[in-house]
């Protein structure tokens, strides 16, 4: 295990706790080969600085520029994911919670149907049907795909327009997947006077 990089023995790892809860949790089923291409991952641990605010410096790969202003600690270990044509990096840090204080009193919001809520003083907030319209577009993506040629032999690679539709899916899946299907509450933020 020591001749082993990082990411190759965290894979065996991942491999491991995939045959525990196989074989303790019946629901969860065989693992799953992990197929290039699909959910593509890596976990890196060691030397990993923050610095500037939104700079990581990661060990093999080196100074990466990230979209968000990344907290000053120290980092433990990275886990680095491709969603559709983005990457995304995941930290595992130590932070201490600082303790809130209760300011106004408290008040009642009334989640309905119709609209998202109702506030005590009678405001209410209409739904938000972003996702609704992200569900319509996936399913028309997926439409496109399915009609899609896979290929003319017995033994082609899929034809360029089917990977085009493939990848107009993936973004389409990534952008429901950050749509809220149910936001926060605006009205949470308020007190009463």
């Amino acid at each position: 295990m020591r001749s082993l990089s990082v990411h190759q023995g965290q894979a065996l790892r991942d491999l491991e706790r995939a045959f525990k809860n196989f074989l303790t949790i019946p629901k969860r089923g065989f693992p799953v080969f992990k197929k290039k291409g699909r959910k593509d991952s890596f976990y890196l641990e060691g030397s990993i600085k923050i610095f500037q605010g939104n700079y990581i410096q990661l060990p093999r790969i080196g100074v990466v520029k990230t979209y968000c202003i990344l907290p000053n600690c120290r980092v433990k270990n990275v886990r680095i994911s491709k969603r559709a044509d983005s990457w995304y990096i995941s930290l595992k840090y130590n932070f201490e919670l600082d303790p809130t204080e209760k300011i106004g009193e408290t008040i009642g919001v009334d989640l309905c149907i119709n609209t998202l809520a109702t506030c005590y003083d009678g405001s209410k907030f209409a739904n938000v049907k972003a996702y609704r319209q992200a569900k319509k577009r996936l399913v028309r993506h997926q439409r496109a795909v399915s009609k899609k040629v896979i290929g003319f032999l017995r033994n082609a690679t899929q034809t360029k327009n089917r990977l085009k539709a493939v990848k107009k899916l993936a973004k389409a899946h990534k952008k429901a997947d950050v749509t809220p299907r149910r936001p926060q509450l605006a009205c949470g933020t308020r007190t009463k006077q």
